[in-house]
């Protein structure tokens, strides 16, 4: 019995034959803490990764900031240093705006990874200077996989539909009545034609103002209703005349420009020729094929798309001459310049109300309503 007692005893005293309902030991909690994860199936990882790897908009991007994530490359450029070796330039961007983006290793082989118009996952540094400006200093640098980002969050939006701006254009297309004007709009806007779906879709500009989607549509609209509205106000302005030129103006961005919404530039023909030639042979082209078309209308409305840049040093090959082409230009600068502001808006980080310097606009923008 005493050494049934002692057998007992030395049993109680040793963790290898510790009866099955003693307490877990302190220094084993892992067991504890893993079983109801795994029972709960709650995804504690996919909600961790996103938080690393979640890309920063360009526009609250701050200095010193880490940078991971996906963004569009705009432009992309080889480079030399003094000892010929290579490094690699790009301009980065998303829906909020741009920025420079610098790679000092492995530049050619990163070179031909990040064509124009290509999602490309940027890690880095983001960094801004007073000498040197803001940029992001790229430590890695691959292809964008399918699922790691959408494109709307790349490609810069427009804030108006294009059902409402072509809503508002075909009603501003029934007031003008003359016959021989309205069969020359026709055959650039008439639903369903070649013409009217890349218009449709066109960017403005490349940088300046409505550089994206329908940018071409909404600037050409807001142009043409006040130039439409103005006509009133000058004796003498040929109303019907005046608004088919300001629908007319911008025709040759359709030739001039790509249709790539994640990284807008000009084509060969655009660089070659001009956007002003480019519309001017383009319309030229329509009045001929409408038979007996006066020579008097084609005249002036040909007046306004060579002469709406209002200068030879902005490009125009004459200077408006003529009431009407005077309107469209006045009209266009003024839509352009104040399409700069909606950009700067658009890119400013939340709590600023001043931009940085603007070349469009010789100066820096001022927003008042987020001063208040």
């Amino acid at each position: 019995m005493a050494q049934q007692t002692q057998m007992d005893s030395l049993l109680a005293g040793d963790p290898a034959f510790a009866p099955v309902a003693a307490p877990v030991a302190i220094d084993e909690p892992t067991i504890v803490v893993e079983e109801p994860r795994i029972e709960a199936d709650e995804p504690t990882v996919e909600i961790a990764e996103p938080a690393i790897d979640a890309r920063v908009a360009i526009r609250d991007l701050e200095d010193g900031q880490r940078v991971r994530g996906v963004y569009a490359v705009r432009g992309r450029e080889l480079r030399r240093k003094r000892n010929g070796e290579p490094w690699l330039r790009m301009t980065v961007g998303d829906a909020t705006g741009t920025t420079e983006a610098v790679c000092w290793d492995d530049a050619e082989v990163r070179y031909a990874l990040c064509g124009t118009g290509t999602p490309v996952h940027v890690s880095g540094i983001f960094e801004t200077s007073e000498r040197w400006g803001s940029k992001i200093k790229i430590t890695e640098l691959r292809a964008a996989a399918e699922g790691e980002y959408e494109l709307d969050d790349l490609a810069v939006p427009s804030e108006v539909s294009a059902e409402r701006l072509e809503a508002d254009l075909r009603d501003l297309l029934e007031t003008v009545q003359n016959l021989e004007l309205r069969e020359l709009l026709d055959l650039f806007f008439a639903p369903g034609s070649e013409q009217w779906a890349r218009f449709r879709d066109a960017p403005a500009a490349k940088t300046y103002h409505q550089a994206y989607r329908h940018g071409l549509l909404e600037h050409t609209l807001s142009v043409a209703q006040a130039v439409s509205a103005a006509a009133n106000f000058f004796p003498g302005v040929d109303r019907e005349i005046a608004v088919t030129g300001a629908l007319l103006h911008d025709i040759g961005k359709l030739i001039a420009y790509n249709d790539d919404p994640l990284a807008i530039d000009l084509t060969d023909a655009g660089r070659l020729q001009g956007e002003i030639p480019l519309g001017y042979y383009t319309v030229r082209r329509a009045i001929e094929d409408i038979p007996g078309f006066d020579p008097h209308l084609a005249q002036c409305v040909l007046h306004i798309i060579l002469s709406h840049h209002g200068s030879l040093e902005h490009g125009s090959p004459v200077v408006p001459a003529t009431r009407e082409a005077v309107l469209v230009h006045m009209i266009d600068n003024l839509g352009g310049r104040l399409g700069s502001f909606d950009r700067l808006e658009r890119q400013l980080p939340e709590g600023e109300s001043w931009s940085g310097f603007d070349r469009a606009l010789s100066g820096s923008a001022w927003f008042s309503q987020r001063a208040a």
